[in-house]
């Protein structure tokens, strides 16, 4: 069984508060890659970065000053051209980087369903949220395949997506990148 997690396309990180022109450019791959998805049959989880109210009295918010994905406002809902793709998905709200619910969730499925022999990631950011959620995916489900599709994330800058990447790639998480069949770059790269 293969499974897909779309990390954090929302609003506030695709043109809000923490946008990014990488992340706007990622849109229509993703998109792409999610139906893709949907046509061979993945089980298809999405994160949204969940915040409340008072962000900027937590510990995030005094290292990241920005409110951003506060629950309820435009900025934390998902990115409408994803958002008839959620119906009938598991929306994992998480409130920190990296999803220990979602790591249970496809132990879970791995246990019931049979392996999950393979985990693919897309979305933003690649050096923070699509990094914590990999490296924690590892540690659920040990003897699966995780990949991130290089093609499909962005990072905080192009230097940490690219420095995000190396990383992962050291701690034996499989970096798919456009010219290896992964999903497309983004015009001009």
């Amino acid at each position: 069984m293969e499974a897909l997690v779309v990390v954090d396309m929302q609003n506030d990180f695709v043109s809000g508060a923490l946008g990014t022109q990488e992340a706007f450019d990622i849109v229509p791959y993703v998109v792409g890659r999610v139906v893709e998805g949907i046509r061979r049959g993945e089980a298809i989880f999405f994160t949204r970065d969940t915040h409340e109210a008072d962000y900027l009295e937590r510990r995030e918010g005094r290292c990241l000053p920005v409110p951003h994905c506060i629950r309820g406002t435009e900025g934390w809902e998902i990115i409408g051209q994803l958002q008839p793709d959620t119906i009938g998905r598991p929306v994992v709200d998480k409130t920190t980087f990296a999803s220990t619910a979602l790591g249970q969730m496809l132990a879970d499925l791995d246990a019931r369903r049979g392996p999950v022999r393979t985990v693919t990631l897309v979305g933003v950011c690649t050096d923070i949220c699509v990094l914590a959620n990999a490296v924690m995916l590892q540690a659920f489900l040990p003897e699966a395949e995780i990949v991130v599709e290089a093609g499909c994330c962005a990072g905080v800058t192009p230097e940490r997506h690219r420095a995000a990447l190396a990383a992962m790639e050291a701690c034996q998480i499989t970096v798919r990148r456009p010219e290896d069949g992964g999903c497309p770059s983004k015009p001009g790269d």
